[in-house]
């Protein structure tokens, strides 16, 4: 298979507080703007889950960590460059607003660069939040990107490397190597590259289990005005956990699409055809688990776009875990509200309080209808499909903002 044609492998996320430059690292590694939506444009942050892929490449003749790059002829010596693996980019927002997209984009990360400004102090609120997210969510292969080096002196850098060291210590993150850098002007992106390639491994995959994808992105990717006869069916994006699919399978989606009827409100799980697949930016016939994948469907596209499907579940018929309206959670809460500069301490679960709830990219928000000291009873408003012993990120409501309180295991 040519180079071209591979899938990506490995899905690594990009993390960290707003504007400390994750998308910007993105580009430098890949030479991808991760951010398209014209929102994200206009404001300058990431709003959606960005997704970048690149090839990762090493010079034979050029010392470590010299040799390792993203081109195909070594800039350096021109000679042709020795290919290791391609990988996904998952670059998540920043924004405390957006801790919902964050945490459903975790779902999807076998590791992750958690990005810090060595402009501003260490930690701000959302480099504890998101490391906190990323230790809730299972993801242990952490390494710290020490960015903007370039726009401070080097004592403002040094000083900046110590406040990371100290408030690593104790996490996921202790000892994971902390790697200076200028994704502005692609400073150190060799030794990054090979920082990756050493500390965030492609996970062993199991292809034969069953076929399941958690779905980050859906899409309508007919132009205005198209023709019914021309329409192409509707897209999801997203990542296999297991298995494998090919062009032609029959698929099942949970928990499929809203009826609403006589006052109620039921969900129906959704079936149909796999018409194409996309992996690596190229078409291809089967896509195993490893990076980032879209699945064309032959559904009506009104049922895809604007991301009308994310947090589903797609896999063969009869093979997906129960949809679920209520769930009953082993919870475990955190001491203190990472998110805020002040840090609260969480106070126990209540009965009638609603909280924010993410199983894999699904999100939905539960009222807790009974709660003890480490038990819980949520009614869902929007179900989720999920197994039990599956792990949920919990949040709470606080001055206006979902804060990341603890998770919970459902029972």
């Amino acid at each position: 298979m040519s180079e071209a044609k591979k899938q990506p492998e490995c899905n690594i996320g990009l993390t960290g507080h707003v504007d400390h430059g994750k998308t910007t690292v993105v580009a430098a590694l890949s030479g991808v703007w991760a951010a398209h939506h014209s929102e994200e444009l206009k404001r300058g942050i990431t709003i959606k889950l960005g997704y970048a892929d690149a090839a990762f490449r090493k010079c034979r003749k050029e010392p470590e960590p010299d040799c390792y790059m993203t081109a195909k002829v070594c800039p350096k010596d021109g000679t042709e460059t020795e290919f290791l693996r391609k990988v996904s980019f998952v670059d998540a927002p920043g924004h405390e607003s957006l801790m919902a997209t964050m945490l459903s984009g975790a779902a999807l990360m076998d590791g992750a660069m958690l990005v810090i400004s060595a402009v501003e102090e260490c930690p701000q609120p959302q480099t504890r939040e998101h490391l906190v997210a990323l230790e809730i969510i299972g993801v242990k292969n952490i390494v710290v990107v020490q960015n903007k080096i370039d726009a401070v002196d080097r004592e403002k850098v040094v000083e900046n490397y110590k406040q990371i060291l100290a408030f690593t210590k104790g996490t996921i993150a202790e000892g994971a190597p902390i790697v200076p850098i200028s994704a502005l002007h692609g400073s150190n992106i060799d030794y990054l590259i090979q920082t990756l390639e050493e500390r965030i491994k492609t996970p062993p995959r199991d292809s034969t289990k069953p076929a399941r994808m958690n779905v980050a992105r859906s899409f309508d990717v007919n132009k205005p005005g198209t023709t019914p006869e021309k329409l192409n069916g509707g897209v999801l994006g997203g990542s296999l956990i297991q298995g494998k699919f090919k062009v032609g399978d029959e698929i099942e989606i949970r928990p499929g699409t809203k009826i609403e009827q006589g006052g109620k409100v039921s969900y129906e799980p959704v079936f149909t055809y796999i018409s194409s697949l996309m992996a690596g930016s190229a078409s291809t016939e089967e896509v195993s688990p490893g990076g980032l994948v879209g699945v064309g469907t032959l559904l009506d596209p009104s049922l895809t776009k604007a991301d009308n499907l994310v947090g589903s579940i797609v896999g063969k018929p009869k093979t997906l875990p129960p949809t679920k309206t209520e769930l009953r959670l082993k919870v475990t809460l955190l001491d203190r509200v990472v998110g805020t500069k002040e840090m609260q301490k969480v106070e126990h679960l209540k009965a009638r309080e609603s909280l924010m709830l993410v199983a894999g990219s699904s999100v939905t928000v539960g009222a807790v209808s009974a709660a003890y000291r480490d038990d819980a009873q949520l009614a869902l408003k929007r179900p989720v499909c999920v197994d039990n012993g599956a792990r949920i990120a919990i949040s709470r409501m606080l001055a206006g903002r979902w804060r990341l309180i603890g998770y919970g295991f459902v029972q």
